[in-house]
């Protein structure tokens, strides 16, 4: 008879499970991709390195869990943020919060966003993209509907800012610098590349103060 595991002896797994991915995040947010192994993983952990790999079958593996985790997380946050008002105020919102997350915990989000990867964990990067593609492309299709917008395809115009977004942040994360026109520059950006040519008047007051309404991303 195949053995089957009781619910406690599920949830127990299920809990040290949840407990690698957490310091395999951590790891990644001081080391990045290229710093972590899973003995270093092991030891964040607290737990014997061969307990890892119980879990997971290697690196690849765990930091994909670890993408997953993370872009859930941060998708959520980005969507909150812009899910109401006109489409200014939501590519506004959208880009002002994943922007200003990433850039308060950089080595995480170059991690997720550019440093070279296994190619397991680069199809994680993609679904990453299209998440937030999804989140500009709504706001996009409604603002052409209701004439906010000219007209345009919203998936298109959607990847697009998504990759200019995740290109500038590349310099500034992978060098660790933080400037204070990046997130103001970035909207002002979005919004132009949208069809709003007179941004003063497009966008709404305070846009050059990047929002503070969603932690950062953080290693947990």
């Amino acid at each position: 008879m195949a053995y089957r595991r009781t619910p406690a002896v599920q949830a127990r797994l299920d809990k040290q499970a949840g407990v690698i991915v957490h310091a395999a995040t951590r790891v990644l947010s001081r080391e990045g991709f290229a710093g972590l192994s899973m003995a270093a993983v092991a030891a964040e952990a607290g737990v014997a390195t061969g307990t890892v790999y119980k879990h997971y079958s290697g690196k690849a593996e765990l930091v994909t869990a670890v993408f997953r985790e993370v872009v859930t997380r941060e998708v959520a946050a980005v969507a909150q943020a812009g899910g109401s008002g006109g489409v200014v105020e939501r590519v506004t919102a959208s880009v002002e919060t994943f922007a200003g997350r990433a850039l308060k915990n950089p080595k995480l989000a170059y991690v997720l966003l550019a440093e070279p990867v296994d190619t397991a964990v680069d199809a994680e990067r993609l679904r990453f993209r299209r998440a937030f593609a999804e989140i500009y492309e709504t706001a996009v299709a409604e603002g052409v509907a209701d004439g906010q917008l000219p007209p345009q395809d919203p998936r298109i115009s959607a990847a697009a800012l998504v990759g200019a977004i995740g290109e500038v942040l590349v310099g500034p994360l992978a060098h660790a610098r933080q400037s204070e026109s990046v997130i103001p520059e970035l909207v002002a950006f979005a919004l132009r590349a949208l069809g709003f040519h007179d941004i003063g008047d497009a966008r709404p007051p305070g846009i050059a103060q990047p929002r503070d309404n969603h932690s950062p991303a953080s290693p947990e």
